[in-house]
C-alpha cells in the first residue's frame, strides 16, 4: 500500500491583523477559489419506481446498469410554459401530427429518446423559494430554445430529413418566438440534434453536412445558445474523425483558438464563481450550515474532505467555530487520489494562516493515494473524543465507472461513523450507454449552465468565455466523445444515490431551517439569483435554473 500523509499542526498565534479579518468578507478573499466540479461527474437516468425497488431488492451492479429507457408520454408542446414566460396571450397550438406517408422519416432512436425525455422541470409545489422570470427579456431561454427546435424535429412533415432546416412557422408554437435571433438560435438546434442523429446512426456524410450548417451559424462569443452548439458540434466533429479520420470542411477551416491556450489563471475563474455564481454559494453555506447543525456541543471537531478543491467552504466553518468558544479544536483530513497534492498544500497553508488570524487551534492533514483502495480507517487517526463529519462535493460520481472502488469507500466512511455525511452532486442523466441518450440529456444540462453563464456573469465577459471553454467544453467533449473507462462525466441524479446509498445503512436527513434561509439569503444577494429556485426533492435541496434541476445537496447518516 502506498499513501502519503501530510500535517499541519497549529497552535494558537496571536496576528495584529486578527480583528479586521474575524469579519473577513468571504467572497473578498482572493487567495480562496471554488471548483465547479465538471471533470468528476457521472450521469443520471430516467428512474421509475418500480425499477428503483427491484434495484433495491438485488445486488447493486455497475451505475451503468442504473439507466432504463423509461415509456413516457410522447413529447409535448411546451406552449404552455412559454406563454408563461412571455407573456403571450393563449392560441390553439394543437400539434400538427405528421403526416402517414412521412412517419418514419426520422431514424427511431433519437427520435424515441426526445419523446421520452421527460419534462425534468422542478415540481412548483416543492419550491421553496421565489423564481422571477423575466419576461421583458428579448430572446427565450435556452431550454425553451431547445424545447422549440426538439417539437420541430419530432412533428415537421413540410420537408424530408436530407434538408437543413430553414427559418420559417413549420411548427405550432413557432408563433411564440418573437425576433430574428430566436428563429435562428432554434433553426441552429434543429440541425444539431440531426447531426447527432446522424452520427448515432453512423450516417457520417449526412451528419457532416449538417455540422457544416452549424459550424456556420455558431460561435463561442456569439449568444448562449451559439455557444452552446459551438462546443457541442465541435464534439460531435471530433467523434465523427474518431470514428472515421474525417473532419468537416467547414470545422477544419474555422478560425478557432484553442481557449485553454489563452485562459486566464484557473484560480481567477475559481474566484469570480464563487463570487458571482448562486450555485455555488449555495451549495457551501447549506452544506457548512448542516455540518454545524449535527455538531452539538462537541469540542474537537474533525472534518473529512473527500475533495478539498480550494478548500472556501472551511472560511465559513471556521468563522462560525469560533463564535462557539468552548470548540477546542478543528482537524480537517483532505483525501486525494490524483496528481493535486501541491495545490492541496497550498489549500492547507491558505487555511492554516485563516485559521491563525481567527485564534483558532487548527490541523491540516493530507491522505494522498495512488487509488481509493488503499483508502483505510486506521490512516485518519481518529480520535475518541472528536466528533466526525465527511464532506463529498461532486466527488462520488468520479468512481460511477468503478463501482467497486465507490463501494470501498463507502464501507470505510462506515467504520468511521460519522455524525453526518454532506453529498451534493449534479442533477443529471447523462449516463446513458446509447449516445443519443447522452446526447439529448447533456443538451439540456449544459443548456442550462450556458443560459445561467450568461446572466451571472454579464458584467464579466472574460470570467464566462473561460469557464465555458475550460470546464463545459471539456465535459461536454468527455460525455460525447469518450467511451468505456475513459468517460469520466457520468452524473446520476438523487434516485440513483438513494438506492446506492441504502445499501449501507444510510439515512436521508432533512435540512434544517437554517440550511435553507442561508440558501434564500444568497439569492437575495445576487441579481441573477432571481433565475435561481430552490426546491424540496424529499429531505435535500435541489437548486434549478429557470425551473430546470442543476445541483442537489443532501445529508446522511448511517444507521
Amino acid at each position: 500500500m502506498f499513501h502519503h500523509a501530510e500535517q499541519f499542526d497549529l497552535t494558537p498565534v496571536s496576528n495584529d491583523s486578527s480583528d479586521s479579518s474575524k469579519n473577513i468578507d468571504l467572497y473578498g478573499v482572493e487567495s480562496f477559489n471554488s471548483g465547479i466540479g465538471f471533470f468528476y461527474a457521472q450521469e443520471d437516468n430516467t428512474y421509475d419506481d418500480n425499477y428503483q425497488h427491484q434495484q433495491q431488492l438485488k445486488e447493486f451492479g455497475n451505475f451503468d446498469d442504473m439507466y432504463i429507457d423509461v415509456v413516457s408520454p410522447p413529447f409535448q408542446s411546451c406552449e404552455d410554459e412559454i406563454k408563461k414566460i412571455i407573456g403571450m396571450k393563449s392560441q390553439n397550438t394543437e400539434p400538427i401530427e405528421p403526416k402517414k406517408s412521412r412517419s418514419n422519416i426520422f431514424p427511431s432512436a433519437s427520435l424515441e429518446f426526445l419523446r421520452k425525455y421527460r419534462n425534468r422541470r422542478l415540481k412548483p409545489d416543492n419550491k421553496i423559494s421565489n423564481e422571477i422570470q423575466a419576461s421583458h427579456s428579448p430572446t427565450l431561454s435556452t431550454e425553451i430554445i431547445i424545447k422549440l427546435a426538439a417539437e420541430n424535429f419530432i412533428q415537421s412533415t413540410s420537408r424530408s430529413s436530407k434538408e437543413i432546416s430553414t427559418i420559417n412557422h413549420p411548427y405550432p408554437s413557432s408563433i411564440l418566438v418573437r425576433s430574428e435571433e430566436d428563429f435562428k438560435s432554434v433553426q441552429l438546434v434543429q440541425n444539431l440534434l440531426s447531426c447527432a442523429e446522424k452520427v448515432a446512426e453512423k450516417q457520417y456524410d449526412r451528419s457532416i453536412k449538417f455540422l457544416n450548417a452549424c459550424d456556420e451559424m455558431s460561435s463561442c462569443t456569439g449568444n448562449p445558445i451559439q455557444r452552446l452548439v459551438f462546443y457541442f458540434s465541435e464534439a460531435l466533429s471530433e467523434k465523427i474523425a474518431n470514428e472515421t479520420g474525417r473532419i468537416a470542411a467547414k470545422y477544419s477551416e474555422r478560425n478557432f483558438v484553442d481557449p485553454l491556450e489563452t485562459v486566464k489563471s484557473p484560480n481567477m475563474i475559481l474566484f469570480a464563481f464563487q463570487k458571482d455564481f448562486p450555485i455555488s454559494q449555495i451549495t457551501k453555506l447549506v452544506g457548512i450550515q448542516a455540518v454545524l447543525d449535527h455538531l452539538g456541543d462537541a469540542k474537537k471537531v474533525h472534518i473529512i474532505d473527500l475533495e478539498i478543491r480550494s478548500g472556501v467552504q472551511w472560511i465559513i466553518l471556521m468563522q462560525a467555530l469560533t463564535e462557539k468558544n468552548y470548540v477546542q479544536r478543528l482537524k480537517i483530513t483532505a483525501v486525494e487520489t490524483n496528481s493535486s497534492k501541491s495545490r492541496v498544500e497550498d489549500t492547507g497553508r491558505q487555511l492554516a494562516s485563516f485559521a491563525r488570524s481567527l485564534n483558532l487551534n487548527f490541523s491540516f492533514k493530507i491522505i494522498a493515494v495512488e487509488d481509493i483502495l488503499e483508502l483505510e480507517k486506521d490512516i485518519f487517526e481518529l480520535e475518541t473524543d472528536e466528533v466526525v463529519a465527511v464532506y463529498a462535493a461532486y466527488t462520488l460520481m468520479s468512481m460511477i465507472g468503478k463501482v467497486d472502488r465507490l463501494d470501498h469507500l463507502m464501507r470505510v466512511i462506515k467504520s468511521i461513523c460519522p455524525c453526518v455525511m454532506i453529498v451534493v452532486e449534479f442533477e443529471a442523466n447523462c449516463n446513458s450507454q446509447s449516445f443519443i441518450g447522452r446526447f439529448v440529456e447533456s443538451l439540456f444540462f449544459f443548456g442550462a449552465f450556458f443560459d445561467s453563464l450568461a446572466d451571472c456573469f454579464e458584467n464579466d465577459e472574460t470570467s464566462r468565455r473561460d469557464a465555458e471553454s475550460m470546464w463545459l467544453r471539456l465535459s461536454i467533449r468527455n460525455v460525447l466523445v469518450a467511451e468505456g473507462n475513459e468517460r469520466k462525466i457520468r452524473h446520476v441524479n438523487l434516485n440513483v444515490w438513494r438506492t446506492f446509498f441504502g445499501r449501507f445503512g444510510l439515512v436521508e436527513i432533512e435540512l434544517s431551517i437554517s440550511s435553507l434561509d442561508q440558501a434564500n439569503l444568497v439569492l437575495q444577494s445576487l441579481s441573477c439569483g432571481r433565475s435561481c429556485s430552490l426546491f424540496r426533492d424529499d429531505k435535500c435541496l435541489t437548486i434549478g435554473w429557470k425551473g430546470m434541476p442543476i445541483t442537489s445537496i443532501s445529508t446522511w447518516k448511517f444507521q
